[in-house]
């Protein structure tokens, strides 16, 4: 890759179901200390979406951000909604729930969360490809939060999905990646954009997703509990931003023995008498 192409590729959009968005990031909006922190959180990052929980939020649960104060605060923001199907347990509460959430935030964006265990949080993914292409069928465009399986995220891709969401490590626990080899064969396998969601704890894990050639990563918990949240947001978009391009850049391949980096051959040698 000549510099003049790396400087091009940086400069590309994330590209979702055929519409660019210039950050490569997403953010959650719940658990932040209050509407404001979140306001300044969102300003320093500068995501490309923000994940909103009709279910979660409409029901008044808060967390600081809840009635319609939050709504209002996420018109302000002027950032893209990306409405979930967060605490659904079955495909038929999935359909329903996208559907309020279309029509509410006036949007055909959609991220399938289906649990199928309460304790790990972690998807249904015995009915999750049946839910995504129920939703493909209908109009959304569907971005389904999954394990990192590669069988699963192939049937995702296979049922319209036109990217997929694997997670990182289970939600909420900033454990980083926890199965490197999993999710770099996905990245192998799969062409279409894949944003890890879930499971990153530190930008330090946000890069090192990117650099293995992930498209973009989801963010809540390692921003809305950070001490400094808004300072944290930051981290993560510039962890994001240096990922992407190092990727681009091409790392050195890994060796197994020392090697110089000042070479020897034609050096003079002098010798004392």
């Amino acid at each position: 890759m000549t510099p003049q192409t790396s400087v091009h590729a940086t400069a590309e959009p994330l590209v979702l179901y055929g519409e660019p968005f210039a950050s490569r990031l997403l953010l959650g909006t719940s658990r932040y200390p209050s509407p404001a922190v979140l306001h300044s959180a969102v300003q320093r990052a500068q995501p490309a979406m923000l994940t909103a929980s009709l279910r979660r939020e409409g029901a008044g649960s808060g967390e600081g951000n809840g009635g319609q104060s939050f709504w209002q605060l996420l018109q302000t923001l002027g950032v893209p909604v990306l409405p979930n199907t967060a605490g659904c347990h079955s495909a038929e509460e999935v359909f329903t729930t996208a559907q309020m959430a279309r029509e509410v935030f006036d949007t055909p964006w959609i991220k399938l969360e289906l649990i199928g265990d309460d304790y790990s949080l972690q998807p249904d993914t015995l009915n999750l490809v049946e839910a995504a292409r129920r939703l493909v069928r209908d109009g959304f465009k569907v971005l389904p939060y999954c394990t990192e399986d590669l069988v699963l995220c192939q049937r995702l891709v296979d049922a319209g999905c036109q990217a997929v969401m694997p997670w990182a490590a289970p939600i909420g626990t900033g454990k980083g990646p926890v199965n490197p080899y999993a999710m770099r064969l996905l990245r192998e396998r799969l062409s279409v954009p894949l944003i890890v969601d879930a499971g990153l704890g530190l930008p330090s894990h946000a890069c090192q997703v990117m650099e293995w050639g992930f498209d973009a990563v989801l963010l809540n918990t390692a921003v809305a509990l950070a001490q400094d949240p808004v300072a944290m947001a930051g981290a993560f978009a510039d962890a994001v931003r240096a990922g992407r391009s190092a990727f681009l850049a091409g790392a050195m391949r890994e060796q197994h023995a020392a090697q110089p980096s000042t070479p020897v051959l034609g050096t003079p040698f002098w010798h004392e008498a």
